[in-house]
């Protein structure tokens, strides 16, 4: 078991706490934070809880995410290397003091720190044409791949340098609901399923840069 107590995450999300590995700092625990999850769980309906808990719990998600059809396709075809030029690489789960932890390579900038976020990029520089350019290879690697994700948030993607230029990693919603997962397996309906996701991205940016103070809740109803 990997003791994290007396440790500080590095970042945090509403369902998850981060933390550096301590016996390998490249390396990032990502822990549930239960009394969120159970908040969570109480405010579904009734329906929705009838399924469990285990439909909001996103290390067991992140864990099926990573067998999705695309990733061991390109796997079991010796591309391994293809599935993390925009994904942290993946190394299953562990037990830790606060519970299993999901454990990935922690993608960091050139002081050594975890990567800056494209939210706070975006924030701080505005979408300047070397990161509209990663963007554009992040979405063609998505197209190509064939690589499922959630709704593509700018906290959701960090920024690092790559043989001298920025790119996008991916470090939190991968893969797909249950039902668009196992539609996958149709080539047609993959690639419209990705264009969808790509083309929300593009205008979640539009509305990061946008200082209209408009909500994106009340923009997706124009």
């Amino acid at each position: 078991m990997i003791d994290l107590s007396g440790l500080e995450p590095f970042a945090s999300g509403y369902n998850r706490h981060c933390y550096r590995h301590p016996d390998d700092p490249a390396l990032c625990l990502k822990v549930l934070r239960p009394e969120n999850i159970e908040a969570r769980f109480q405010r579904q309906p009734l329906p929705k809880k009838a399924l469990g808990r285990a439909r909001i719990d996103d290390n067991r998600q992140e864990l099926r995410a990573h067998q999705q059809l695309a990733i061991r396709t390109l796997i079991a075809h010796g591309r391994s290397q293809l599935v993390w030029e925009h994904l942290p690489r993946f190394h299953g789960n562990t037990d830790t003091s606060f519970g299993m932890a999901n454990v990935s390579e922690i993608i960091t900038g050139s002081d050594g720190q975890p990567a800056e976020t494209l939210e706070a990029y975006v924030k701080r520089r505005g979408f300047d044409q070397p990161v509209k350019n990663a963007a554009e290879r992040f979405c063609d690697w998505l197209t190509d791949t064939g690589i499922l994700t959630r709704n593509l948030l700018p906290h959701n993607l960090v920024i690092a340098d790559r043989k001298g230029q920025p790119e996008l990693f991916l470090v939190d919603g991968l893969g797909a609901p249950f039902i668009p997962d196992k539609l996958a397996a149709f080539p047609a309906w993959r690639r419209r399923y990705i264009s969808r996701r790509i083309k929300r991205f593009y205008l979640r940016i539009k509305w990061e840069t946008c200082a209209s103070g408009e909500s994106w809740e009340a923009s997706q109803k124009l």
